[in-house]
């Protein structure tokens, strides 16, 4: 389904069967909704579970001017009221770990509880030229030609070889990511801080990280439940993509952790 978020058209997959209360999932960078199969498959029968795809990702278009991760929270935001949801449990991977920090802090009217998951609470001065050689890249090569190098950084040696299918699956997802959307997602992380809000989110918070995870080492994420009142932290077997590598574990403590905010 779509939906004109401040003028692109934004595709949204709503799983409604169990009328509970709202839980959003945010994807990656160069991802698209389909990385939260598994678990919008897991929890519609007790929640409203809303996926998205985020500006220039799978099936939502371009945005035509940059932009910050703030503005994706707002894209969020605007989502979810035109949809009618009055608030949601959000859960965000990689990006979508910083679009769910910054909706947590610039509407915190709208969260039920907040989950990061492979997320940075922001982007070291000195890792940012690692994503300007990425958008250049991109911009001259095409996402296909990140394919490869993306996944050896999200998915463990071990993963890889013992499951195929899903790997081939998110690398189509990958390639198929329009290089300029790709493009202003990744100058918007470079330019991301949470760090002078964090202290005032006041809903239960829950940070996951991934022990092999190099691109946001566990350090990085762990900073996030530093800075949260009361967060708690989870480091799983995995990765940066711990909810499709470690999914039975991520799966079975989100659900916990959604069950004692209940």
């Amino acid at each position: 389904m779509q939906l004109n978020i401040k003028g692109i058209d934004t595709r949204y997959v709503l799983d409604n069967e169990g009328g509970g209360p709202w839980l959003t999932f945010i994807h990656q960078l160069a991802g698209d909704l389909s990385v939260w199969d598994q678990m919008a498959g897991y929890f519609r029968d007790g929640y409203t579970v809303l996926r998205y795809d985020l500006r220039g990702h799978g099936h939502t278009a371009v945005s035509p001017d940059d932009f910050t991760i703030d503005d994706l929270a707002d894209d969020l935001a605007e989502l979810l009221g035109k949809l009618g949801a009055p608030s949601t449990h959000v859960v965000g991977l990689s990006i979508g770990g910083m679009v769910a920090q910054k909706f947590a802090i610039n509407h915190a009217d709208k969260v039920d509880t907040l989950t990061v998951v492979g997320a940075p609470a922001f982007i070291r001065e000195d890792a940012r030229p690692t994503f300007m050689q990425r958008v250049a890249s991109v911009r001259e090569n095409g996402t296909n030609s990140i394919v490869e190098p993306t996944l050896e950084r999200w998915l463990t040696a071990e993963f890889r070889k013992a499951h195929p299918e899903v790997v081939e699956q998110i690398g189509e997802t990958i390639a198929h990511t329009p290089a300029e959307g790709f493009a202003r997602a990744a100058l918007a992380i470079s330019r991301f801080d949470a760090r002078d809000g964090l202290a005032s989110i006041g809903k239960r918070t829950l940070v996951v990280a991934g022990e092999q995870d190099n691109g946001t080492p566990h350090a990085e994420s762990r900073a996030i439940a530093d800075l949260v009142p009361g967060a708690q932290f989870e480091l799983l077997k995995a990765a940066h993509l711990s909810p499709v590598e470690a999914s039975q574990r991520f799966c079975a403590l989100l659900d916990a952790f959604l069950r004692a905010a209940a």
